[in-house]
């Protein structure tokens, strides 16, 4: 990969690209942080996702999320602009979830006289919006699109990606106050596996399920439904039963073509652990 590129893409740590995928990719990640009681820390940066895990386990006081500072992300993009970036695109999670898409145009105006920034919502979050910013990547690096080229597919991916999954707990999105339109499930969840879908980038309900078998084979059903998806992930939050919903899904697609994604400390902090769900883009 040449150091120089005419766009270069930004996004924040609610991808959960790993630090070796977003490397080989030239995206730069700007971090949230993530806060037990009085300890902050800057997510991947000196609290890994495994770390993460065995800390919620251990904490009396549920993790809570903040957005990178404006100052982040103008670090960031100023750092592109002397790498040779001629623009930048920077995709975050959605904007209905966080302030980072605020603090990112924010920054985006700071280096306006300077550098080109587009700022995107991307409607959604963990392996939707990784996705979403590999293909701005690879369409960046490999067929040198302009800004206006990858800012029109990256609209287009936008409006073609889902994300749904089950959670174990509803603890943490109960406590985190972002159970938004899914409220309602709140009464009668006791004995039920909520099913969340935030295509759009919003939480909604998708479904209330007995057993977590029967939720993964809810989540197989919604994706068999369609006659195809693309870049199919699994995403979970350390769950113990990722191999059967990949065997669920290997009716169809095969196991070597689906990725499976770890869901960070951001998603992870209102998902709570052991969610287990999908994200993919709808054909063109």
């Amino acid at each position: 990969m040449s150091a120089a590129m005419p766009v270069r893409i930004v996004t924040d740590s609610s991808c959960d690209l790993t630090a070796a995928e977003a490397d080989e990719l030239g995206i730069e990640v700007v971090p949230l942080s993530i806060r037990f009681g009085d300890e902050e820390y800057t997510d991947r940066v000196n609290l890994s996702v495994e770390e993460f895990y065995a800390k919620m386990a251990t904490s009396s006081a549920l993790p809570e999320t903040s957005a990178p500072s404006p100052g982040a992300f103008e670090a960031a993009f100023r750092r592109q602009a002397e790498a040779g970036a001629d623009a930048v695109v920077c995709v975050n999670l959605s904007a209905e979830l966080s302030a980072t898409m605020q603090a990112a145009e924010s920054a985006a105006k700071a280096v306006a006289p300077d550098l080109d920034v587009r700022v995107i919502n991307s409607k959604s979050i963990t392996a939707g919006l990784g996705t979403i910013v590999r293909q701005a990547s690879l369409a960046a690096q490999a067929d040198g699109a302009d800004a206006d080229q990858v800012v029109a597919l990256v609209e287009s991916l936008v409006a073609r990606t889902h994300v749904l999954g089950s959670l174990d707990t509803l603890e943490n999105l109960k406590k985190g106050g972002r159970i938004g339109a899914a409220k309602s499930m709140l009464g009668s969840m006791l004995s039920f596996k909520p099913m969340v879908d935030l295509t759009g980038g919003v939480v909604q309900e998708a479904g209330r399920i007995r057993t977590r078998r029967r939720a993964q084979e809810r989540v197989r059903d919604l994706v068999l439904e369609r006659p195809v998806v693309e870049h199919l992930t699994v995403i979970h939050s350390m769950a113990p039963d990722v191999d059967q919903l990949l065997d669920l899904l290997a009716t169809r697609y095969d196991r070597d073509s689906i990725t499976v994604t770890t869901i960070g400390p951001v998603i992870g902090t209102h998902g709570g652990p052991r969610m287990i769900g999908v994200a993919w883009v709808d054909p063109a």
